[in-house]
């Protein structure tokens, strides 16, 4: 059920959003940033779990997610995938803010959020999985891997065919991207049975490669998507 953007009268601005994310941030979030590998020049440190509940209060609004991005902060970011209107997002806001990704935080939540909902998930799913820019790489990827959650209609044939795109992605060897890889493999692999076992044997087709970082993505992937407690979510499931 698609939700309502928030009535004008209701909206926050972004100064006062900014204002609260300020008050909010704590130099241990900050210092958990790091630890979890995430990069910001400009953060406040507000946790996720803040953000979620702060966006359920402010509800949907694309000009305020607009103002949020603007503003650079990493939480300001955040948040802005997840107040922002999927049906008003164009392919133009999405080339933009997919070029300005700077670490997989902002990465993830834009892709899971908001870009995922778009009419345009699959197609950018391919388009950046070719990009020379790691984020952007890897957004192509966190898409695959959303889709394969997210989109129930769509038939297996469509999941297949990502197969040679993701044997493609998996010898780029910048962690961010082979991580982000793995990732569409392991989540398609789960859609269901029949990709399960697709998706289990190209993954023992790609950890027998002598390249370091394809075998890495297969073994890993392989190792999951064969475990019992996933055969067995998956029965349940059938």
């Amino acid at each position: 059920m698609k939700k309502a953007a928030t009535p004008p009268a209701q909206r926050a601005s972004t100064r006062d959003v900014l204002a609260w994310l300020e008050r909010t941030g704590t130099a241990h979030q900050r210092n958990e940033m790091a630890r979890y590998g995430i990069v910001a020049p400009k953060a406040f440190g507000v946790s996720v779990g803040a953000l979620l509940k702060q966006a359920k209060r402010l509800g949907h609004d694309h000009a305020l997610a607009a103002g949020l991005w603007k503003s650079g902060w990493y939480e300001a970011r955040l948040l802005a995938a997840m107040v922002d209107e999927p049906d008003r997002v164009t392919q133009a806001q999405m080339n933009a803010w997919a070029g300005a990704f700077d670490n997989w935080g902002v990465c993830d939540t834009v892709c899971f959020h908001l870009f995922d909902r778009t009419r345009f998930a699959w197609e950018k799913a391919r388009a950046w999985s070719s990009s020379p820019r790691e984020f952007v790489k890897r957004a192509g990827f966190v898409m695959m891997a959303g889709q394969a959650g997210r989109d129930k209609a769509a038939p297996d044939a469509k999941f297949l065919a990502l197969l040679p795109i993701i044997e493609k992605g998996a010898r780029d060897e910048r962690n961010f991207v082979k991580k982000g890889v793995n990732w569409a493999l392991r989540r398609i692999g789960r859609r269901n049975l029949a990709l399960n076992k697709e998706c289990a044997a190209f993954a023992r087709h790609l950890a027998a490669s002598q390249l370091p970082s394809v075998r890495w993505v297969g073994k890993d992937a392989l190792r999951e998507l064969t475990s019992a407690k996933v055969l067995a979510q998956l029965a349940r499931r059938r």
